[in-house]
């Protein structure tokens, strides 16, 4: 694909919408989240929330892939971004009408809202390489970073605040009047349709082209495993954030949102960084060193005392920015090395492969956490985290040279 002259306009309507989008999406999740943790201060029910959420991932996440190479990818981000606000006018009748209402009606609103992000985030990832030049994939993968880090810093803020003033329906108004913004920002730019070589193909006959697509990127399957490892030791620890600020720390809702503060913070920074440095050339490199980061900041915030919550508040700057200095390169160099018409297939297939671990790991957190301590948990998940960033250099080093960024023309 073609990149388009006037890329960068494009990349900021979109992200404009994003951004309000964004901020309803993470007020309304800190709602829920809190809401559930001040109701059952329990593991198992957050680690069920999380998993209720990823569940459309694992189910249909490569079947989503599917339509999005078929469809305009414009087209589906913006029945997306609908469907979640449809669920927020759910889950605001719901807390409207039902002031205590039952746990799993909100699992089953949290599995619409998962529907959508099982759309909205491959065909976003697929859409941007189609109009941003391939020696900017990587920093405007930190720019999109850095607005995505600026709208989940004050969601969390805004959540804090609307809790504390008004009643939980109305911060559903806030993820509406969100997602109707970002799509009125998707009308008015344009991405073009992907051209289909051949005649009609099954559904199943195209998944598979997904799959040999991603089987034959060699230095991707390589850094494939690691962040697996990766999502199923990282992906309880933020089920289990509230979870620690109340029970190790004995935090109240304030001291959560400063924890969901920092650690936007963190993918704020680092977003910058990325944006204007570009990052390493050594794309994977860059990976594993992510990887031991997030490593370290975990392993401190599990040994730290119940007094040490300013430390932890440090850790969790860190903890946000490891991300960013991982998923940005990877991303990148997805974008750079994947044909137009398969992309939305391999990033939907390499989502649903992530989603499938976040169980794994979330099903074996939630009741040892409950027994040995969610502190002891972060502690000995940081020790393994350490251990995955050296394999992940070690399966990743023979493909520096091929997955180096490109240089700008």
């Amino acid at each position: 694909m073609q990149a388009q002259g006037n890329w960068k306009r494009q990349f900021a309507v979109i992200y404009a919408g994003q951004a309000f989008s964004i901020l309803g999406s993470a007020a309304v999740q800190f709602a829920v989240i809190w809401w559930l943790t001040i109701k059952t201060e329990s593991a198992i029910t957050l680690t069920v929330a999380s998993i209720v959420a990823f569940l459309p991932n694992m189910l249909i996440g490569p079947f989503a892939g599917v339509w999005i190479d078929r469809y305009n990818r414009r087209t589906v981000m913006i029945l997306a971004d609908g469907l979640v606000a449809v669920s927020s006018v759910v889950l605001g009748a719901v807390f409207l009408l039902m002031p205590e209402p039952p746990i799993p009606l909100i699992y089953a609103v949290l599995f619409i809202r998962g529907v959508g992000s099982t759309f909205h985030v491959p065909a976003m990832q697929a859409a941007i390489p189609m109009f941003v030049p391939a020696d900017m994939l990587t920093k405007a993968g930190g720019w999109g970073n850095m607005i995505q880090s600026l709208s989940n810093m004050a969601g969390p803020v805004l959540g804090a605040a609307l809790m504390s003033l008004l009643p939980v329906y109305t911060i559903m108004a806030v993820d509406i009047l969100g997602a109707a913004f970002a799509i009125v920002c998707l009308l008015f730019v344009t991405i073009p349709d992907i051209p289909r070589a051949g005649g009609k193909t099954s559904v199943f006959s195209d998944m598979k082209q997904g799959y040999l697509a991603m089987k034959a990127n060699k230095p991707l399957m390589a850094v494939f495993f690691p962040m697996l490892v990766m999502t199923i030791l990282y992906m309880p620890l933020g089920a289990l954030f509230p979870l620690l600020v109340r029970s190790h720390f004995s935090g109240e809702a304030w001291h959560n949102s400063i924890v969901e503060f920092v650690f936007a913070g963190g993918l704020l920074a680092s977003s910058l960084v990325i944006g204007v440095w570009g990052g390493m050339k050594r794309r994977f490199l860059m990976a594993s060193l992510a990887i031991g980061l997030l490593g370290v900041a975990t392993l401190v915030s599990g040994a730290l005392p119940q007094n040490g919550f300013a430390i932890f508040v440090v850790c969790c700057f860190f903890l946000g920015a490891s991300g960013t200095f991982l998923n940005v390169p990877v991303m990148a160099y997805i974008q750079e090395s994947t044909a137009p018409e398969v992309m939305g297939k391999v990033f939907s297939l390499l989502m649903t492969a992530m989603t499938l671990a976040m169980p794994i790991g979330l099903l074996i957190a939630g009741p040892i956490a409950q027994v040995i301590g969610v502190n002891t948990w972060f502690f000995w998940s940081g020790v393994a985290l350490m251990a995955d960033a050296v394999l992940c250099r070690l399966l990743t080093r023979r493909y520096d040279k091929e997955t180096m960024m490109p240089q700008a023309v």
